[in-house]
């Protein structure tokens, strides 16, 4: 395979990640009503997680994302993270509009926390990205940085698309639509909380 199809099938597989719902997609979407842009430094967060563990998973130290005892620990810290996020945003979807919606200020640190509490998204580089960081490992350090620049541009693109189209379509959000996306939002928080902190004792 050459470096222009593996970089076509890594941004495929990329693209499949992004787009699953999941906390980002969530934290996108609440801070998208406020902020057309709110995807692109949420995603910068993402990146501030992601940067650091792809050098890891490239000089060797992936092994310990597969060790039990790390998933655990970071599955029950995650998990009660984004309950109490969840919590948060649910008890601030009976304000007005554009209110505060109970996620950290900072876009950017927004990112990293829904990023960083996430345990499947260290599993996902455990297992689909790992290989991905090999296969790109083959073309050299060339090949690593394109794949980074690709996966995080796929990354990128999702977000920023996530939230322009929640902020374009805000104007015909009523105050009853912001509640109920804003308890939705809360909700997806709260039950991949719990289902983080629950899959350690499955």
């Amino acid at each position: 395979m050459g470096l222009g199809l593996f970089l076509l099938s890594a941004a495929g597989i990329s693209l499949t990640g992004a787009m699953m719902p999941g906390p980002l997609t969530a934290a996108v979407v609440s801070k998208g009503y406020g902020d057309r842009d709110a995807g692109v430094a949420v995603a910068v967060g993402h990146g501030i997680v992601e940067l650091p563990l792809i050098a890891a998973i490239y000089f060797g130290f992936g092994h310990f994302l597969t060790s039990p005892s790390v998933i655990n620990i970071i599955s029950v810290g995650g998990g009660l993270m984004l309950i109490y996020l969840g919590l948060r945003m649910f008890r601030t979807s009976n304000r007005m509009l554009g209110m505060p919606d109970g996620l950290p200020h900072s876009l950017v640190v927004t990112g990293i926390f829904t990023t960083g509490t996430n345990p499947y998204f260290f599993v996902w580089w455990a297992t689909v990205g790992m290989a991905l960081i090999a296969a790109a490992a083959e073309f050299g350090i060339v090949g690593v940085a394109l794949f980074i620049l690709v996966h995080w541009g796929c990354d990128l693109a999702c977000d920023e698309f996530i939230s322009f189209v929640t902020f374009r379509s805000r104007e015909w959000w009523t105050q009853k639509t912001f509640k109920v996306i804003s308890s939705i939002c809360a909700l997806i928080l709260i039950g991949f909380g719990v289902w983080f902190c629950l899959s350690v004792f499955v």
